[in-house]
């Protein structure tokens, strides 16, 4: 485990390295929009989610940044649905899968 979060962080280093900051969880919502690459599964499951739950646009960026570093532990390019569920299960012990 250890390996793959100091994998993760080098993910991000590198991701940011032109950036200000050096971390997901420090993404602003327009670093989100330029960095955060959902897959189409992944954006159709953060669309239920919301329309499920009534998120604020706040909770949307927590749960991408979430998503984000999951993605990163993965060493995955792209946030996936799988990403999108597991980080909405740690926001609020939401049980996504069986709602979908």
């Amino acid at each position: 485990m250890r390996q793959r979060v100091e994998q993760a962080r080098q993910i991000q280093l590198k991701r940011f390295a032109q950036a200000k900051i050096v971390c997901n969880a420090q993404m602003s919502h327009a670093m989100i929009k330029s960095y955060c690459k959902l897959t189409a599964k992944a954006q159709d499951m953060l669309g239920l989610v919301f329309e499920q739950m009534r998120l604020s646009a706040r909770a949307y960026d927590r749960i991408v940044k979430v998503a984000q570093t999951i993605a990163d532990l993965d060493n995955s390019e792209y946030i996936e649905d799988k990403h999108i569920a597991e980080a909405v299960q740690y926001r609020n012990n939401f049980n996504l899968q069986e709602k979908i």
